[in-house]
């Protein structure tokens, strides 16, 4: 990147940040000040115009119930960037917030943002340029697994192996590392979007309960579960009957949303088995000792590292604040970027080092 005395001197009064650009919830890092930001990937735009009109919280406020001239979406699905402009402004309407005790008046941060490990090149430079166009002086990029990794304390720098399973909004990520690299890695479109689904789904087939997304959400967060709870919980959905097009209330039980939500544990569930088979037999001497860490939002499913642990029989724990880790592990890499610049990726497919 070209040197620019004007950036030079607006970067002196801007932050360092770490972004956690989810498919769900958008976190930022700012250096020494832990997170600042931690808000839903939503965005409301303007259907004629495409113009954002509410981005956050606000806009995830409109779900469901936008007037017919706005859109409520999210830019990323999957992980991935689909709406590229809308992505853009989000990042910038991030980054100005974070900058807002310091009154800057153009913000020019230097920004680690975290992808998905296996993204395409294209994937890749589409975050890239997003965090440039959104008022980044330089950007970084870093796979979500590894800033997972590196934000739970896990010790990627050494040899000893240690696994970590990042499950957000719209991927699951597994990664093992040793020595500072990944040795496996593996990514899965089964996350927190696809347990608000199976709800979605059991309430309309089983209750013929039409309910919308922010419900089946609020549902998971208060009664899901992997593993019998000591004390079973009873939730309301509320929405509208199938059959009589009228509202209506349905009493149901944690064990009701636990089925529901039986699929999708159990698929990942089978890709720590499929991870830890192909792992090296060193490295599982290692995993004996330090476990397998659970990071991400859908980490606080109740009973979730339980269940693992009894089916891979290797202790789970779940990392200190899960949904934050990515953010403060894509953060922690600019304290000390000389010697951390070594997890961060490149461009090119398959890269590990920044150009």
């Amino acid at each position: 990147m070209a040197f620019s005395p004007l950036n030079w001197l607006l970067g002196l009064f801007s932050l360092d940040i770490g972004i956690d650009l989810g498919t769900a919830n958008t976190l930022v890092y700012v250096r020494g000040k832990g997170i600042v930001i931690n808000e839903p990937s939503w965005v409301a735009v303007d259907k004629k115009t495409r113009r954002p009109l509410a981005i956050g919280a606000e806009a995830k406020e409109l779900v469901g119930r936008t007037p017919t001239n706005i859109l409520a979406i999210r830019p990323l699905r999957d992980g991935v960037i689909s709406e590229f402009e809308i992505t853009e402004a989000m990042l910038r309407y991030f980054i100005d917030k974070a900058h807002e005790q310091n009154y800057v008046p153009i913000p020019r941060p230097r920004v680690v943002v975290g992808v998905p490990s296996g993204v395409t090149e294209v994937e890749k430079r589409a975050v890239y340029d997003a965090t440039l166009a959104a008022g980044a002086r330089a950007a970084y990029l870093i796979e979500e697994p590894m800033a997972a990794a590196i934000g739970a304390g896990l010790p990627v720098g050494e040899a000893r192996g240690s696994m970590v399973l990042d499950i957000g909004g719209g991927t699951t990520e597994l990664a093992v590392f040793s020595m500072g690299g990944i040795v496996i890695s593996r990514s899965l479109r089964v996350a927190g979007d696809e347990m608000d689904e199976d709800i979605i789904e059991y309430a309309r087939s089983k209750h013929n309960l039409a309910i919308g997304e922010r419900m089946a959400e609020r549902v998971k967060v208060s009664v899901g579960s992997a593993y019998s709870l000591p004390e079973e919980k009873m939730v309301t959905l509320r929405g509208r009957n199938l059959v009589t097009g009228l509202p209506q209330a349905v009493e149901v039980s944690s064990i009701e949303i636990r089925d529901a939500l039986g699929e999708s544990a159990r698929t990942l569930i089978n890709l720590v088995k499929e991870a830890i088979d192909e792992t090296p037999p060193e490295i599982i001497a290692d995993l004996m000792e330090t476990g397998v860490c659970l990071a991400g939002g859908v980490a606080q499913l109740q009973g979730l590292a339980q269940r693992l642990q009894d089916e891979i029989n290797v202790e789970c724990w779940v990392a200190e604040d899960p949904l934050t880790c990515v953010a403060r592990g894509a953060g922690y890499i600019l304290d000390d970027l000389d010697n951390l610049a070594r997890f961060l990726v490149g461009l090119e497919r398959g890269s590990t080092q920044h150009h």
